[in-house]
């Protein structure tokens, strides 16, 4: 992440924010991640010579933080300078891990499958942030661990700025970065593979990047201008490693996160944004991301809009508003600097504000959809709750839950609804059980499960996130337990139970209503007679059925009876009426 030093905004774009904070309706599917930084243990692990015991118990706190502020995606960095987070043959273990580069964890363990289990039994995606560039922090190379690549192949790193870094433009590199990746792509059961912002470095005064012999012996196209070399380089990476991706594992996701200018709009580049940065992704970094979204090469792209909405600069509604509009069909997610929170800093006194942040949720919403959610750096940050932002995250903002944005360019097919669902009501408490469904035509089964409940005074729309009551993660091919303590006696109740698969595509729902009249309840599911009308719904499908005992089949008929006795003839359709049809 780029942390940026920027000078003093405009007094008058205040009110153009300000404007921002409408109230809307809390979208039902939305991205809200953090990023948990490793490098130099600025999130995680707190310290570097921690016990395993103690980053295990670290990272659960961090996570249990992360999911009271309604966050349902952790960014969580595993390769930070071509080391590793987990067991690798290709890369040494982290010294932010264990203090001593290539050194194991005490217990032997690979902690990334803990990192991986952790994270999706709070409900929230694993994605796996890797540098692909970066080889050190410093110059010192006595300190690399043996089985570094730049003790093995030093022919393969340029010194620049003070750091060594992988020169992309060998496809010896190219290859190594790919294999790096595509090791944990397929040994671990990660969610996503993220880059951040470096590609080629961040240039620097007084400094030149010497790559001319790659540029001479690796230019087969004789590409004139190093310039258009260098990105040709990166997008070759970008490209084969989308690729290897898909091919892998087609649910993995492919995501990167840019500094948060493509380029300035100029009488050459009159695509860029109206703003005025001064590294701007496609000429200093060589990182051509608007044309990876336009090519399909990224699933989604996350820019870092660190800048506040009265920035002169780079003003946080000008930027969100190019993107929104050269996303091509992607996800659009944005980069939040909540770590400006608590700087004391007068080079952007709005970030003093604790609206800001809030004020930039809420207009990231007022695009329908457009922007599909928020990442914040960093964890650390979210932690601190600067200014009281984290709190107005848990308590409004993220107060709902919300689902993972689909992606139906990878996959739209949703699985199957869940089997044998039923509802045992005893009094004030409800228990719902069923079993996972068959495999759907892709061979996808349920990932997680999405628990709906309405009641007779409230409009009937599984589209308001305020109806899901919880998202249940059971482990894999398991029955499903959900007890509702909520529930009021005597009150009648409707509930929709859904499956949702690895890329959240959801399932037709099959319904469970108890009126509520009786002390005792037992209903069997049924499918509803209409599809929920959310964004990914396939034909009806209707649901297998519980085979109740003979005890049970002797209750339920005693209970309607007396429903049925007691029934008084309706002039209008009743709540359940309403809600699934019929008289």
């Amino acid at each position: 992440m780029l942390l940026l030093g920027l000078t003093s905004p405009p007094a008058a774009a205040q009110t153009e924010a300000d404007s921002a904070e409408t109230d809307v309706v809390p979208p039902k599917r939305e991205l809200r991640a953090i990023w948990i930084a490793t490098v130099a243990n600025i999130d995680w692990p707190l310290q570097r010579n921690q016990t395993p015991t103690q980053y295990r118990r670290d990272y659960q706190k961090l996570l249990d933080v992360a999911q009271g502020a309604g966050i349902n995606a952790v960014f969580v960095q595993i390769r930070p300078v071509s080391d590793a987070f987990y067991k690798s043959d290709l890369e040494p273990w982290s010294k932010y891990l264990t203090n001593q580069q290539g050194k194991a964890p005490a217990d032997g363990q690979d902690p990334l499958p803990f990192l991986i289990n952790e994270a999706h039994r709070r409900g929230m995606e694993f994605h796996a942030w890797f540098n692909p560039y970066r080889a050190t922090m410093d110059s010192v190379r006595r300190t690399l661990a043996a089985s570094h690549p730049l003790k093995r192949h030093p022919e393969w790193f340029i010194k620049y700025n003070g750091q060594y870094l992988y020169n992309p433009g060998m496809p010896e590199v190219r290859e190594h970065i790919t294999k790096v990746i595509m090791d944990v792509v397929r040994r671990y059961d990660i969610d996503a593979v993220h880059f951040d912002d470096y590609f080629y470095p961040y240039p620097e005064a007084g400094q030149t990047l010497h790559d001319e012999a790659a540029y001479r012996d690796y230019n087969p196209d004789s590409i004139p201008k190093l310039a258009d070399w260098r990105r040709r380089n990166v997008d070759i990476l970008i490209h084969d490693l989308h690729d290897s991706i898909q091919t892998a594992k087609r649910w993995v996701k492919f995501g990167i996160s840019p500094f948060g200018v493509w380029m300035n709009k100029s009488k050459d580049f009159p695509e860029g944004s109206a703003t005025r940065a001064g590294q701007p992704s496609y000429a200093n970094l060589y990182a051509d991301t608007r044309g990876w979204l336009q090519k399909g090469w990224i699933d989604y792209i996350v820019p870092q809009l660190y800048w506040s909405t009265n920035f002169r600069l780079c003003p946080y509604p000008v930027l969100v508003d190019w993107w929104a509009k050269n996303r091509f069909d992607r996800h659009l997610y944005i980069g939040h600097g909540m770590y400006r929170m608590l700087e004391s800093t007068r080079s952007d006194t709005t970030w003093r504000n604790p609206r800001e942040l809030p004020r930039q949720v809420r207009l990231n919403r007022s695009y329908n959809g457009e922007v599909a959610g928020s990442v914040f750096f960093s964890a650390r940050s979210l932690v601190k709750n600067p200014l009281g932002t984290t709190d107005s995250l848990r308590r409004d903002l993220f107060l709902n839950p919300a689902l993972v944005p689909t992606m139906p360019w990878k996959d739209a097919m949703p699985p199957a609804p869940v089997a044998q669902a039923l509802l045992n009501r005893a009094n004030a408490q409800i228990t719902l059980t069923w079993q996972p469904g068959p495999a759907a035509p892709d061979g996808d089964l349920a990932a997680y499960y999405a628990l709906y409940r309405f009641d007779a005074d409230e409009t009937v729309t599984p589209d308001d996130p305020r109806n899901i009551m919880a998202l249940p993660r059971p482990a894999p091919g398991q029955a499903a337990v959900f007890v509702d303590t909520t529930a009021v006696p005597g009150q009648g109740y409707a509930y929709y139970i859904t499956a949702l698969d690895r890329l959240h595509n959801e399932s037709r729902p099959v319904r469970l209503f108890t009126s509520g009249q009786l002390p005792m309840e037992v209903v069997q599911a049924s499918a509803p007679p209409v599809a929920v009308a959310t964004t990914q719904l396939p034909p009806a499908v209707e649901p297998e059925a519980a085979t109740p005992s003979e005890a049970e089949l002797v209750k339920i008929k005693v209970k309607e009876a007396e429903v049925k006795a007691k029934a008084k003839p309706k002039k209008k359709r009743g709540f359940f009426g309403r809600l699934f049809g019929g008289d």
